[in-house]
């Protein structure tokens, strides 16, 4: 009889290793500080969901490298992809002459584009550059200056971007002065903004989401923002870097209504929420609304740097030179995109996203009873926040406790990492089983349990 032993974590050395100590003392002295690392954890090799550092530890990936290698690391059908286009072409510039690939690609995004088509399509580098071109695109086409974002917000770092980013006051500090004429509002965060959190019913958290997005019309449109100059409305239908919040139905609905009513462009950052993270190819699409624009970049070519911006085809109305991208749209990068298409559809990951994430939510759904240190736990598919909190009543983040968290896991060989304020956040590749989720849940419940403990 054989028996299969099941993949796991294997850590052969201290943490950091000697290999992985040699590589951060030339980083300490060669690379920016301005980088925001966890834990010292050294990449070599890539295979599925293991990563495997310099020093021979393997890791299970409950990142993903922040969401991107949505199909695993190196799947060979996308390594095969990007192979084969190397020895093609590598670049040509697609802003000055023609890629048939981005028309294959665009063909087969408008396919599953969370809105009616037609569609047209702008190729950058990445979520940022995605967001730079919504923003410039919604004022083109409206004509007006004006943009509304959301407190916990991260839309990228480039000015612009940054400009609509609300999520860490670092994130901003000492680049002022921003593109002006961005105003940030209240995104429905339920279980910090509605009384019992979570647990306070769904009838009390449509309200309160109803009214955060009904504050935009009652309260700022009278007020100081006239809605005739309103552009557009950026949001996260799942905050990313903000803590892995989600936005209820009712209020994207809202937003929808009240773009409807003004004349105003209701843009979707799906950087990180896209692509079949949620069990669906948008988030958007578990709200019953139609986004005008779509931003998407991470998971899109499964690690390969590509920004992604599907818009309604009459809205993309600007000309030649208002806008493009030395880089944007690599024939590389567009090889492994639609190879990372092609696998989530042909390996059914949208509905492998959608069962493991749910088996992952109904463990993890008694924790914030059973565990001090767990104040809430939401997701949808593989995109899922563990919220860390010193106390549940006052609801006090628990930054430090999440960051020991963390670590403990990194030591039993699973690689998370944090977002928002004190949230633990769950994105492996959309290739996990659930015999996999079950050894990183065991590893993230004992080091809570450390923690807890006060260790």
């Amino acid at each position: 009889m054989t028996t299969t032993i099941m993949n796991t974590p294997k850590i052969k050395t201290a943490l950091p290793g000697p290999n992985a100590k040699r590589v951060l003392e030339g980083d300490t002295q060669y690379i920016s500080p301005s980088y925001t690392r966890s834990y010292p954890m050294v990449a070599k090799h890539g295979k599925g969901i293991v990563v495997t550092d310099v020093d021979g530890n393997e890791f299970f990936d409950f990142s993903a490298g922040i969401a991107v290698t949505s199909t695993g690391h190196c799947h060979p059908h996308v390594v095969a992809a990007i192979q084969k286009q190397a020895g093609e072409l590598i670049h040509m510039s697609g802003t000055d002459f023609y890629y048939e690939s981005m028309v294959t690609l665009g063909e087969q995004l408008s396919k599953i584009a969370p809105m009616p088509g037609p569609h047209k399509i702008y190729y950058g580098n990445s979520g940022a550059e995605a967001v730079e071109c919504a923003l410039k695109l919604a004022r083109y086409h409206t004509k007006r200056q004006n943009i509304i974002a959301f407190y916990g917000a991260f839309h990228g770092r480039t000015m612009g971007a940054l400009s609509l980013t609300a999520s860490k006051p670092q994130q901003k500090r000492r680049f002022a002065p921003l593109v002006p004429g961005v105003t940030h509002v209240r995104y429905p965060d339920v279980y910090r903004g509605c009384e019992g959190g979570a647990q306070g019913g769904a009838q009390d958290a449509e309200a309160f989401a109803l009214g955060c997005a009904r504050f935009i019309e009652d309260k700022l449109f009278r007020t100081t923002l006239p809605p005739e100059e309103v552009a557009a409305i950026f949001v996260e239908p799942i905050q990313g870097e903000g803590g892995y919040v989600i936005a209820p139905n009712a209020f994207m609905q809202e937003l929808r209504r009240i773009c409807d009513r003004h004349g105003i462009l209701l843009v979707v950052d799906e950087v990180q929420s896209g692509v079949g993270r949620t069990g669906k190819w948008w988030a958007v699409e578990h709200t019953g609304i139609h986004p005008d624009i779509v931003c998407s970049a991470k998971g899109i070519a499964s690690g390969m740097p590509l920004g992604v911006v599907i818009s309604k085809a009459e809205i993309m109305d600007w000309v030649p030179g208002s806008h493009a991208s030395t880089f944007g749209g690599n024939p590389v990068s567009i090889a492994a995109a639609l190879a990372t298409l092609d696998v989530i559809a042909r390996e059914g990951l949208l509905r492998n996203a959608t069962e493991v994430g749910n088996h992952m939510l109904k463990r993890m759904a008694g924790w914030p009873a059973k565990h001090a240190l767990v104040g809430d736990v939401r997701g949808r598919g593989l995109m899922i926040g563990v919220e860390i909190v010193k106390d549940k009543k006052t609801k006090e983040y628990g930054v430090a406790e999440r960051d020991r968290i963390v670590q403990h896991a990194f030591e039993r060989g699973i690689l998370f990492l944090g977002c928002g304020p004190s949230t633990i956040r769950i994105a492996p590749p959309l290739i996990l089983t659930k015999d996999e989720a079950d050894v990183a849940m065991d590893a993230l419940e004992e080091s809570i349990a450390i923690v807890s403990k006060g260790n």
